[in-house]
């Protein structure tokens, strides 16, 4: 929703304010400044690993800078705008945008104001509606290069969230990789078999796994990702478990089976690429990645903005089930 109030436009915003609790907040743009585009949002997703960190107020205070997200307002713990996902026409601005469909990693706003250089075209063959998935794709595509080139002939991913379904599909894409999609609720062997992967409950995954990347943000998934690995594999972790402490079993094998624990974070260009690749560039390839219809089976039925923060806790509950919740802003 936005309002023209004389010569001043306005937008809303969603806002965390306190543990489990947010509200929409209207937000004056003021005139646009040069150099910047006015985006008008059709479509957004909740990030629903980190943003149930940030709702609940688990971001823990060491990380409170490296966690601040692009065009994020506020200050953690709360009042905070956050989010990273949203995909809308520019309005206003730079000619060549106007008009266009973008992707712009921004908080959850009806209409708002980026450079841009921040506001990266979708491919035409790649929906608006599905195009929310950009954030996770960059994820994805990140972790791939962090893997490394292998080879793998037999690769494990613990957690079959979006990020987790994601990193598995890239995984066989670039690769001869047997690849399995490891998790505790059978339903999400849809996802799998959508993908042409392998699908696995913890008790029946594959061992001796030359890779296992673990997405799962449990110490349960932790354990069974190391589990799995053979000899000298690397455990690729891309959960981010805010201030809670996590347990984790490097007695037993770890050791003398020489296994690599290795951190994997789309907040800087794996050092693989870093040389050649921008994040702009990583997002633009992340968004042409976009373009298979099999994605659509992350996608959940939207929910409009306006009924947002009454529907968050549900949305951000562990037990939901949710994969990526589309937001709707029409």
């Amino acid at each position: 929703m936005s309002w023209i109030t004389g010569d001043e436009e306005t937008g809303r915003a969603l806002w965390y304010v306190d543990a489990g609790r947010a509200e929409l907040r209207d937000e004056p743009l003021g005139r646009l400044a040069p150099g910047m585009v006015r985006v008008r949002a059709a479509h957004g997703a909740i990030s629903r690993g980190t943003e149930s960190l940030v709702a609940n107020g688990r971001v823990p205070p060491s990380e409170f800078q490296r966690m601040r997200a692009p065009f994020m307002a506020g200050s953690f713990p709360f009042p905070v705008k956050y989010g990273y996902s949203t995909v809308g026409a520019v309005e206003r601005g730079s000619a060549e945008l106007r008009g266009r469909t973008v992707f712009a990693l921004h908080p959850h706003q009806a209409l708002f104001d980026v450079p841009e250089s921040a506001a990266v075209p979708v491919p035409a063959n790649v929906p608006a509606s599905r195009a929310v998935l950009g954030a996770n794709m960059e994820t994805a595509l990140n972790a791939v290069w962090d893997a490394g080139p292998g080879p793998f002939s037999r690769v494990a991913v613990v957690g079959a969230g979006v990020v987790g379904a994601l990193t598995g599909l890239l995984l066989r894409t670039f690769s001869a990789a047997s690849v399995t999609l490891v998790d505790i609720d059978p339903a999400r062997s849809r996802v799998a078999s959508a993908f042409g992967l392998d699908f696995a409950t913890p008790a029946q995954a594959p061992s001796e796994c030359a890779l296992v990347v673990h997405a799962s943000a449990t110490s349960a998934g932790l354990a069974t990702a190391l589990d799995l690995a053979a000899d000298e594999a690397t455990i690729l972790e891309l959960s981010w478990y805010g201030s809670d402490l996590v347990m984790v079993p490097l007695g037993g094998a770890f050791h003398s089976r020489r296994l690599r624990l290795v951190a994997s974070q789309v907040g800087m260009v794996a050092p693989s690429h870093r040389r050649e690749w921008t994040h702009r560039r990583r997002l633009e390839k992340a968004l042409s990645l976009l373009a298979d219809d099999r994605l659509d089976v992350l996608l959940e039925a939207p929910v409009a903005f306006e009924d947002l923060p009454a529907r968050l806790p549900d949305i951000l509950a562990p037990a939901s089930g949710i994969l990526c919740q589309r937001i709707d802003y029409s």
